[in-house]
Formats: structure tokens, C-alpha cells, sequence
């Protein structure tokens, strides 16, 4: 075949699809993997998913857990998400790409003279709001902040940081950047997350064989950079678990510039994995982790000196099985190359409790135009408009609707998503502190402007101009920044 070809190369195949914030679903015949990702240890513990709920099979466990040599019944496989006929898990060549402290970077090209120029730089809501951390520039992450974090705390860590707000529009157009430039070196490209992306490289050691898998991840690495201004650490293994673990261990640390690119062997797996905590494996979390240690299990060469019927005899079948192979590396769920955004969601936790209706409905009225303004940046149109509230006892409630024709005008989301929050409270009336709006149902704007061609039982609720207002706000916030305009009631008084 000669030299490994370039980015621009013609004959790869290109993957539409995209996702923004949320988690992504599979297809039909991607599910069986997909419950693979599950967490059998938290559920059997009785505890809670860290993640969303997933279709579970009998027991709630990931069914590949107990049998994997069986392969999920279905149609012949996709050759762009599947390993070719003959390959072997010793074959795969799986990468994690994870864009470095993305929401960080993306800030400070937004706004290089403010946030480009402040090395302890917080990204997320408002200390003021009860706001949280989204991300920390690794500087700030040593003195202690980390995500998820309450502001309030991480100001305190870190007296000296800037903190601004999550540019949610940029970042998503700079998520699109990176998926376009990973799509040219394979079509097996699964978005994980808006700054997490797994790649499938089984089968194209022909197109690569004048260079080694960490050459071919330095020169896809490069090109992003090169393209968006962004970096990228990358992992590669035989294995998504594997390629995970390894593209932590290419980052940067504070103070500490990364590898870039890590990649484990094929058959060194198993030393690879022997340097983790079972903490660091992927879905066990502190439930699953408290009943193994239990049984004196708390790293992950803890288990590998069990063999698998001891650690079946004291998980059950399922949980011992999934945690025995996980420990050696062994992961066998696919890259599902044309998984879709799932939803696309925005709220808020108000600095102090609201009660008055009309409070409550500038903020949906905030947040909707928000969501829609993503929605159509993304380039698509929703079905489903999702309200939540968290009332000041913690109760979290939500009510949904799905229209009979996809929409993305700031009019229509709001409009539906006030109809939601008013049944929301007269369920139940008590002060709030917290409310969002989920966009769900989401198909291209291709499709759904075809599909509104056909008669439906309910007129269409969206209109012509609907559509060009929503795309003058769109040129509008731009140009001249996101809060530049916006409708009536959506600022704060």
C-alpha cells in the first residue's frame, strides 16, 4: 500500500451525527454493547446508576457480562462499527481522543484577552447562583478544584481565579471541528461526550503500515491542533476501557506537561491495568466500591490474584464474571460510529429559592431560548420539550410533551415548555430551586423539514417566521455575543 495516507485522503467514508451535552444512545443492533457500559456492581448493591438508566437485561446486568463469547443477535454487521470478519480482540485498534481541559480552551479562545490572559481560570455558573464547576485550567486544579464542585468552594480554594460562564455555543461548534478532523482518518468515530471521541482503527493496518498506531494518533493529534486550536490526549489500546485509561494517562497534570499519546500493546493489558484503583475503572462507583472492599477488594491488583469462580462465588455470576474480565483490560463493546445527540438540556439553580410564577417563567423563558439557540446550531429540530423543577425540599419533578412535527424557533420551545411548568405547579406549589428544559427526540433539520410536508392530526405550531426570526436572533448573538438580544422577561431585573 505504500506511505500511511493523510487527513485529506480520499476513501474514508464520512459519519454524520453529532452530540452535544448529554449521553448518547445506541441503535437497535447497538445495544447489547451499550448495556455492556453498565455498572452491575452499583446496581446489585441496590444503589443508584452514576450514569443515565439504560435498557438492562434479566437482573439489570450488561447480558455480555455472563457469556461474552456470545455476539448480540441481529442483521451482518455494520463493517463501520465492526471489527472485520476474523479479527480477534488482540486485533482491535481502539483510540480515545479527549480534548485538554476543552470547556477551559474553548473560553480563552472566546475571549483571549480576558480569560486567554488568566492562568487560574474556573469555568461554570455563578458563586452568587450556587453555580458549580464545569472545568478548572489545570493551574486552578492545584490548588484543589476540580468539576462538579460548588463555585462557592472553588473560589474559596482558589482566591485568585477568574471564573466565567460556559461559552455552550462555541464549545459545541468546536466539539463539530474536532469530530470533522477525526473523521478523516476512519469513519468509526463515537462521540462520547462534546470533548471525548473513541476511534475504531481495526482493519486499516494496510492504509497505516509505514507508521506505528502512537504515529498515526501524534499526526491525527497534530491535525486537530493544527484545525482548532485545540489539544488532545489520546489513548489507544485494544479495548475502550483500555484506551480510556490510557488517554488519562497522556494528560497533563499541573506542572506537568503530558505524553499526548499513550498506547498499550495488544497482551499488555493486563500489567497496564494492575497500576489502577478499581476507584479509576469506569463505572464503579462508591457503592459498587464499599462492597468490594468488603472482601478486601480496593485496587485492581486486589482481584486479579482471585480467579473468576471465587470472585462469582462472592459477586454472583454477572458481577464477578464483568468485574474479572474488566481488571484484565477486557472490554468488548463496539464504537458505535452513528449514535445522535440523545437530548440537549439547559438549567439553572437560583441563588435563592423562587415562589412567584412569574419569576419562574423569565427563567424558562432564558433557558429555552438558550437550548433552541443550541438546538440550531447543532443544525437540528426537536420533538419533545422536557420541564424540570426541583422544589426547595429537593423534589425533582418533570413533565414532557412531543409535538406532532419537529420544531427549533425560540417561540414554540418556550411556549410548550411554559404549558409544562404550569401543570408542574399546580401539582405542586412550593418554592423552587431549580428548572430546566430538555430538547429531545432530535433529528436533522434535513429531515424534519421533509417531514412537515405531510399532514399531521394538530396543525403545525411552528411557522415560516418563526424560523427567520429565530435565524436573525442566531446572526444577531453571533456577531454581537450571546446575551446581545433576547426577548422580553429573559433579563434579570
Amino acid at each position: 500500500m505504500g506511505s500511511a495516507p493523510r487527513e485529506g485522503q480520499r476513501g474514508h467514508a464520512r459519519v454524520s451525527g453529532q452530540r452535544l451535552y448529554l449521553a448518547l444512545p445506541a441503535d437497535a443492533r447497538g445495544r447489547a454493547a451499550a448495556r455492556a457500559e453498565g455498572d452491575p456492581l452499583d446496581r446489585a448493591g441496590g444503589g443508584p446508576l452514576r450514569r443515565r438508566p439504560r435498557r438492562r437485561g434479566r437482573r439489570g446486568l450488561p447480558p455480555d457480562a455472563v457469556r461474552p463469547e456470545r455476539a448480540p443477535a441481529g442483521p451482518a454487521a455494520d463493517p463501520a462499527r465492526s471489527p472485520p470478519r476474523g479479527a480477534t480482540v488482540a486485533d482491535r485498534r481502539i483510540l480515545l481522543a479527549d480534548a485538554d481541559a476543552f470547556y477551559v480552551s474553548v473560553a480563552r479562545l472566546v475571549d483571549p484577552d480576558g480569560a486567554g490572559k488568566a492562568p487560574l481560570l474556573i469555568v461554570g455558573g455563578s458563586a452568587e447562583r450556587r453555580g458549580v464547576v464545569t472545568s478548572a485550567s489545570y493551574e486552578a486544579r492545584a490548588y484543589g478544584v476540580h468539576s462538579a464542585m460548588p463555585m462557592a468552594r472553588a473560589v474559596r480554594l482558589c482566591p485568585g481565579a477568574t471564573v466565567v460562564p460556559v461559552p455552550w455555543g462555541a464549545c459545541a461548534v468546536k466539539s463539530r471541528q474536532i469530530r470533522e478532523v477525526l473523521l478523516r482518518f476512519t469513519p468509526a468515530v463515537e462521540q462520547a461526550s462534546s470533548d471525548e471521541f473513541y476511534l475504531d482503527l481495526t482493519g486499516t493496518e494496510g492504509l497505516y503500515e509505514s507508521e506505528s498506531l502512537a504515529d498515526t494518533a501524534r499526526r491525527m493529534r497534530e491535525a486537530v491542533i493544527g484545525e482548532t486550536s485545540l489539544s488532545l490526549s489520546i489513548g489507544a489500546g485494544t479495548s475502550k476501557l483500555v484506551a480510556k485509561l490510557a488517554a488519562g494517562l497522556a494528560k497533563p497534570r499541573p506542572g506537568v506537561p503530558g505524553a499526548g499519546v499513550y498506547v498499550v500493546a495488544p497482551g499488555a493489558e493486563g500489567e497496564f491495568m494492575r497500576r489502577f484503583a478499581l476507584a479509576d475503572i469506569p463505572l464503579v462507583g462508591p457503592k459498587a466500591q464499599a462492597r468490594l472492599a468488603r472482601f478486601g477488594l480496593r485496587t485492581v491488583d486486589d482481584v486479579v490474584r482471585h480467579d473468576r469462580p471465587t470472585l462469582v462465588r462472592w459477586l454472583g455470576q454477572r458481577e464477578g464474571e464483568w468485574l474479572y474480565e474488566r481488571v484484565r483490560g477486557i472490554d468488548r463493546s463496539q464504537v458505535e460510529p452513528d449514535r445522535e445527540a440523545k437530548s440537549i438540556s439547559r438549567d439553572e439553580t437560583f441563588a435563592r429559592d423562587l415562589d412567584a410564577d412569574d419569576a419562574l417563567a423569565a427563567k424558562l423563558l432564558a433557558l429555552s431560548d438558550r437550548a433552541a439557540s443550541d438546538l440550531r446550531d447543532a443544525g437540528l429540530l426537536t420533538r419533545t420539550v422536557t420541564v424540570k423543577i426541583r422544589d426547595a425540599d429537593f423534589t425533582t419533578r418533570q413533565a414532557s410533551r412531543t409535538l406532532p412535527e419537529p420544531v427549533s424557533s425560540d417561540r414554540v420551545v418556550y411556549a410548550v415548555a411554559r404549558e409544562l411548568l404550569a401543570r408542574l405547579r399546580v401539582a405542586r406549589r412550593m418554592p423552587a430551586r431549580l428548572v430546566g428544559v430538555a430538547l429531545s427526540q432530535l433529528v436533522q433539520q434535513e429531515a424534519g423539514t421533509q417531514a412537515s410536508l405531510f399532514e399531521s392530526a394538530e396543525p403545525a405550531r411552528e411557522t415560516e417566521r418563526d424560523r427567520q426570526i429565530a435565524r436573525v436572533i442566531d446572526e444577531v448573538r453571533q456577531k454581537f455575543g450571546p446575551d446581545a438580544l433576547g426577548r422580553g422577561g429573559t433579563r434579570e431585573m
